[in-house]
Parts: structure tokens; C-alpha cells; sequence
């Protein structure tokens, strides 16, 4: 029986395809990309190879000139060492988007810098903070398993210690991982999750809890935690989980205005002078037992002084007697309740059941907000860099204009020496 010979010419062609797939890509690409912590530079010749050969990609397509850009260079350069060095390493690039604007637009960039995470290929926008260190925070939500499986208490408390305190968590006890996994995957960008297999009784003392299953949820910014013995069926479990991805008390600002977008619940909000002083802190840890007992509702807080014009909105001017009480929608109304505008000097937890009684039956005051909605504060924090951006290219053409117009004044007519 004769013996077939391979020709020499295939044998390249079947060890590649003998190769893993990320090293065919990489030869391909004629390139070994670095994994040291350093930002890579790509561009339309390796990209592909990159997104082939790289598991979680972290890319900043940016421009040139722009400022924003240039701001977050060197947030990126101190960030990608600390990614590079993740139990799932992330490595950090970027793309001259200006320049390679059709690998841009692929990617839909439409402004700069827009930053993607590329998990396996598939990319994922990121707009949260560019901050070095909330960065690598955020990114390492993005990559964890969506519920940790937890062996030991030591497993416990290293789970907890590598969380930070950016993102709240919560912890099942003799819980079924099935039982979570779907708001693992719904809440991952927001939330930690995790079932502990095996625990003792200090884990029990430490948490709170004398049976299971349970479910803790904890916010270790704000240092609050709750929990929840079931029903773990029907709308019980999600309605706890997604009442706990807030603190008990909310403090108005900027980024968790964003975050009420997703609650349907109403704001039971307090306006205060400035809530940052004594009374102020105070009076929070008298809304949190409030809170505690009326989770329909959101509970927030804001100090005139840290954003009045938020404030301003609902007719509450600087000069006002405080701290005021009302009821928000978070769009256009809010309500007052009659004889319980305001808190007095005294016993401001009975001043608060008594609002929260009026409000429930009914005795209250509807108006409209005097400024921009929910939605409208939400844009107008969007886009208030936009705002800058276009004064300040309307700007740079009045001036352009105007030593154009310089450029057309008359000359004096030079004189040709013979």
C-alpha cells in the first residue's frame, strides 16, 4: 500500500491551524502584544489582532486635540498597571480615533474620548469615572464572575476586602446560586454578588444573621447593611435587591442622580443647609430608621449650600426656614404636605411619621418643579461639557474673524526704489 506524502507547501498552513487561536491571530498580525501594565498604541493593521488575541481589552478612542483626552492620559497610564495585574488581567490601549475615523465610526465614536470594554471581542461602552482609581474599580466589576462562589470564611472576607466600597454587595447565606444568578447578570455593573457555601458562626455574628437562607446586603461606603430572610419566589427577591442597589438615605448629587433613572420608587426629599455639618448628620440617621421602614420609598437629602440650583427648583430660595420636607416624582411634580413643610427644633423622628402619614393620606399640595425636570438635569449634566466645548469654538471664530478683518485694511502703497 503506497504512503502518501504531504506536499511541503501545505505543511505552514496545517501548523497554523494547529495553533491556538490567539497565537494565529498574533502571527497574523506579525505582533506580540504587551501585557506588562503598559497603554498600547492600536490602529486599523492590528486591532482585530488585538481583539483576538487579548481577553479583556480596555480601549480609549480618542483625539489629538481634545482636552478631555489629554486629561485622561495620564489616568489611563497609572491604571493599566494596576488592570494588567487583575486575577483577569485587562490590558489598556488606544486609537487615534481622529485619525483611523473608519475603525472609529465600526465602534459607533461619535465623540471624544469614548471608552469601550472589550470582553472576548464584544464591546461594552464605559462611562463611568475616569479617575485612576475608580477606573480599575469599575473595571473590575466588569470582568468578575456575575456570583462568586464562596468556600470558607476566609474566602468570605477577602471577597469583601476586594469589593472596595464603589459598589454595594450582597452576600447569600445557604442561598442557591440559581436563586441569584439572574440579578447577577441584570445588576452587574452595579452590584457584587455572592453565595457562601460554607461558614461559621462568627460569619453568622459578623453579618446579623441567625438562620438561613439569607440574603445581607451591605454598603460599605455608607457603612449600612440589611437583610432578607425570603421569600426568595416571585417579585419578594428582585423587590429587595433592587430596593438595597441605594443607600437608605441617598445624598442628592451629580452621580446618584443618575442613579435614581433606574427606581421607580417617589423621593421623600430633605433640603438642608449644608449636609455636611452636625445637624445634617444627625438628622440622616433619623431618616435612615424612616427609611428603613418605608422602602417604597426613596429617601435623599441635599444642602442648599453644595447645589442650590437643584434646590431652586422646588421654590425653596436660600432664605428659607430649613430643613424642609416634600415628595418628589423625579420628573415634574412634587408634593408638600399640609402642616409638615418643614422640621422644627425637637422630636424630628414623630415630625417625620407625621409627614409620612399626611402624605399617605392624601393631604398634600401638588406643584410643579420651577426648572428643569429629572430627565432635563440628567441632560443638562451630559451635556454641560458640550456647553463649553461651543463657547469656546464660537469664541476662537469671533477671533478669527477678527484678524481676518485686520488682514483687509488698507495698506500703504510701497514705493519701488529704481
Amino acid at each position: 500500500m503506497a504512503t502518501r506524502v504531504l506536499p511541503p507547501a501545505l505543511l505552514p498552513v496545517l501548523l497554523l491551524l494547529l495553533l491556538p487561536l490567539s497565537a494565529r491571530v498574533n502571527v497574523a498580525a506579525g505582533e506580540e502584544f504587551p501585557r506588562d501594565g503598559r497603554v498600547i498604541d492600536l490602529d486599523e493593521s492590528n486591532f482585530e489582532a488585538a481583539l483576538g488575541a487579548i481577553d479583556f481589552l480596555f480601549v480609549d478612542f480618542y483625539a489629538p486635540w481634545c482636552g478631555h483626552c489629554k486629561r485622561l492620559a495620564p489616568e489611563l497610564d497609572e491604571a493599566a498597571p494596576v488592570l494588567a495585574g487583575l486575577s483577569e488581567p485587562i490590558v489598556v490601549a488606544k486609537v487615534n480615533a481622529d485619525k483611523y475615523r473608519k475603525l472609529g465610526s465600526k465602534y459607533g465614536v461619535d465623540g471624544f474620548p469614548t471608552l469601550m470594554l472589550f470582553i472576548h471581542g464584544v464591546p461594552i461602552e464605559y462611562t463611568g469615572s475616569r479617575k485612576a482609581d475608580q477606573l480599575v474599580r469599575n473595571l473590575k466589576k466588569f470582568v468578575a464572575p456575575d456570583v462568586s462562589t464562596l468556600e470558607s470564611d476566609t474566602a468570605i472576607k477577602n471577597f469583601v476586602e476586594n469589593a472596595g466600597t464603589s459598589f454595594p454587595m450582597f452576600l447569600g447565606f445557604g442561598v442557591n446560586e440559581s436563586l441569584i444568578a439572574e440579578y447577577g447578570r441584570k445588576y452587574k455593573k452595579r452590584a457584587w454578588f455572592a453565595v457562601a457555601k460554607d461558614f461559621s458562626e462568627d460569619i453568622m455574628a459578623a453579618y446579623e444573621f441567625d438562620k438561613v437562607p439569607a440574603l445581607v446586603a451591605i454598603h460599605p461606603k455608607y457603612k449600612e447593611q440589611s437583610l432578607f430572610y425570603g421569600p426568595f419566589e416571585g417579585n419578594f427577591l428582585e423587590d429587595f435587591v433592587r430596593q438595597s442597589l441605594l443607600p437608605l438615605v441617598v445624598p442628592i448629587n451629580t452621580e446618584t442622580l443618575k442613579m435614581l433613572n433606574d427606581d421607580e420608587r417617589k423621593v421623600v426629599l430633605t433640603i438642608v443647609e449644608d449636609d455636611s455639618d452636625e445637624n445634617s448628620t444627625q438628622l440622616v440617621q433619623v431618616l435612615r430608621s424612616a427609611a428603613s421602614a418605608n422602602r417604597d420609598l426613596v429617601f435623599g437629602y441635599v444642602g442648599i449650600k453644595q447645589w442650590d440650583e437643584f434646590v431652586e427648583t422646588f421654590d425653596v430660595p436660600k432664605s428659607s426656614q430649613l430643613p424642609k420636607l416634600l415628595v418628589w416624582d423625579r420628573n415634574e411634580e412634587y408634593e408638600l404636605v399640609e402642616g409638615s413643610e418643614r422640621l422644627e427644633e425637637g422630636d424630628q423622628a414623630s415630625q417625620i411619621s407625621q409627614f409620612l402619614e399626611g402624605y399617605r393620606a392624601g393631604r398634600t399640595t401638588k406643584k410643579k418643579v420651577s426648572g428643569p425636570s429629572f430627565m432635563g438635569f440628567l441632560n443638562s449634566l451630559v451635556s454641560l461639557n458640550s456647553l463649553y466645548i461651543l463657547i469656546f469654538v464660537i469664541a476662537l471664530l469671533v477671533v478669527m474673524v477678527y484678524f481676518a478683518g485686520q488682514d483687509d485694511t488698507p495698506q500703504p502703497r510701497r514705493i519701488h526704489e529704481e
